[in-house]
């Protein structure tokens, strides 16, 4: 399947890195790359574009303007040297966030995460599903429950419980059910502090009190280590031991 996008970057220097990107991934092919995005929303007006790579700060008009003027909406990937600006995002239909200096390895998962989409004849994602993730270190995330916004501090989830379509992220104080995916989620999160036990179940390092043979223990909770995650874990705690 090859996705058709452009890209919409006023930066010369960081137009020429995507394209680049864009060049050394086969499932993608460049239509047009645009310094300036008012001539990006005439194009995507008169042609047919799949995805779009766009900075929010722009001289003309910001990334977020041009979502909001679209009359067609593309997946759209947004790229930023700000996080502030993912709370903004939410309320349109932003797939993933690119932070800059952007990686190629971080470039890949949002074109892979673009490719699930396509392929589920989804054009778009839902406010609930768009957790902010990107290739630095955060100190938080952003979860959406029901028709409220939480911003999540890292060091305050305790363990995050798999519902289906719906993932439970339990911490110290307050437990938010939010619509999206184990696996999503799990990219989001850094893998130095986060590990996947289970299908259902992810821990934080920094919360576990007790590990006792296929079980730890997180307050008064034991959640199990199922076999196929039980030499992920092992050695995840043995990289950590003084």
């Amino acid at each position: 399947m090859e996705i058709s996008c452009i890209v919409v970057e006023d930066e010369p220097l960081a137009r020429k890195l995507l394209e680049e990107y864009i060049g050394n991934s086969p499932s993608l092919k460049l239509l047009k790359s645009f310094g300036n995005p008012l001539l990006a929303l005439e194009f995507i007006r008169e042609n047919e574009v799949d995805l779009v790579f766009s900075d929010i700060q722009m001289k003309e008009i910001t990334g977020i303007s041009m979502l909001k003027l679209m009359t067609k909406k593309p997946l759209v990937i947004l790229t930023t040297a700000y996080s502030e600006f993912a709370l903004e995002g939410y309320e349109l239909d932003v797939l993933d966030y690119l932070l800059k200096p952007i990686t190629f390895e971080r470039f890949l998962k949002a074109v892979e995460k673009a490719s699930q989409r396509i392929k589920e004849g989804k054009t778009k994602t839902t406010p609930a599903e768009a957790t902010f993730s990107s290739n630095h270190q955060t100190d938080f995330i952003f979860l959406k429950d029901g028709s409220k916004l939480f911003k999540v501090k890292l060091s305050d989830i305790l363990y995050i419980q798999g519902l289906k379509d719906y993932v439970r992220v339990i911490t110290k104080d307050k437990q938010i059910i939010s619509l999206q995916t184990m696996k999503s989620l799990e990219e989001s999160l850094p893998s130095d502090r986060f590990i996947r036990i289970h299908n259902s179940n992810i821990v934080a390092f920094d919360a576990i009190e007790e590990i006792e043979k296929d079980r730890i223990k997180i307050r008064d909770q034991y959640l199990s280590v199922s076999d196929s995650y039980k030499k992920n874990f092992r050695d995840f705690i043995e990289s950590r031991k003084v």
